[in-house]
């Protein structure tokens, strides 16, 4: 029931990943709304691969996530976090209110031991591939032991979503020398300094997408702004490109040749592609989708939850932060 485009392009992206992934999806929210909604998509009959379960409520993006929670015991986004609690699905996904979906994971689910706080993992292209660039805002204000968690987690999840044996995991700094940063970034370079992962040290912003590390760590506000300049960066440049060709012969005859490589960029850049974040240190599956998810994001969002499942991304994430034991 949550985002731009609930819940038309939500149902219609659960209906693909059920018909394309060969995978069970359960819909969450007011069972009558949704269920007309399905036959509508569907042409017909309730499919055997979706099942449905009631949510009387749901939560709006002006609602205040806290309160909206303890107000609407029966929210959609609460009702489904449950449901994986009970065993009744594996994961959960979600493209509405971010901050609900955050808390009702987190009171849901509880957090793993030795993660103290959650953070949201989002691949970023790099020149050598791709990275995870981590939090990026669900823990808006660390500590220093929250980024060498994030840290540890950070690397765990590149060797499950990239099939690194051993990423280098950097953070994110004003300058690459070990005492620049705020006191925070110069407390959490000592602890990552003695974790259990190949630290690279400090990064610089510019260096974020040129491969030079596998894993960017930074507290939720910096790397929620971080993100959004990325989204905002590759917008504009696909419109600058658009206007710059302009309309002699010459250009028109470039930008067709070039067609494709932008598109492949495009993609890459695009939150689209992989359709959501999982949510790190939390004892189960979360993922968080973008807000303006339409129906091809919301069914490769559920594509990446199920390979998250598949490769039991919780365990090894438990078994990452054990092995940080012995730094504190």
């Amino acid at each position: 029931m949550g985002g731009d485009y609930a819940p038309v392009e939500v149902i219609a992206g659960a209906v693909a990943a059920a018909r394309d992934l060969g995978v069970s999806v359960l819909l969450v929210g007011p069972i009558d709304q949704v269920s007309d909604e399905v036959r509508r998509c569907t042409g017909g009959a309730v499919p055997a691969s979706l099942a449905l379960l009631d949510a009387p409520e749901f939560i709006t993006m002006d609602d205040a996530p806290l309160s909206a929670l303890r107000r609407k015991p029966g929210a959609s986004v609460r009702v489904a976090a449950d449901a994986v609690t009970r065993g009744d699905a594996d994961g959960l996904y979600s493209v509405g209110h971010t901050g609900a979906a955050l808390m009702a994971a987190h009171a849901a689910f509880g957090l793993l031991g030795g993660a103290e706080r959650p953070a949201l993992a989002v691949l970023v292209p790099t020149l050598a591939g791709s990275a995870v660039l981590l939090d990026t805002g669900a823990t808006l204000e660390c500590k220093p032991q929250h980024l060498c968690a994030f840290g540890v987690m950070g690397a765990a999840y590149a060797t499950i979503t990239l099939g690194l044996t051993n990423p280098r995991v950097g953070l994110l700094s004003v300058g690459e020398e070990a005492g620049k940063g705020t006191e925070l970034v110069r407390e959490a370079h000592a602890l990552l300094s003695a974790a259990p992962v190949d630290f690279a040290g400090n990064v610089e912003a510019r260096d974020v997408f040129n491969g030079q590390v596998d894993v960017i760590v930074c507290d939720g506000f910096t790397g929620n702004i971080t993100l959004k300049v990325c989204e905002g960066l590759a917008e504009t440049m696909e419109r600058l490109l658009k206007r710059e060709v302009g309309p002699s012969l010459a250009a028109r005859l470039g930008a067709r040749l070039t067609k494709n490589a932008f598109t492949r960029l495009r993609n890459r850049v695009s939150a689209v592609e992989h359709g959501g974040a999982p949510l790190l240190g939390v004892n189960g599956l979360a993922l968080v989708g973008h807000g303006r998810s339409k129906a091809r994001a919301v069914r490769n969002g559920i594509a990446t939850a199920a390979r998250l499942v598949d490769g039991q991304m919780v365990l090894r994430m438990r078994d990452a932060l054990r092995s940080r034991a012995d730094v504190w």
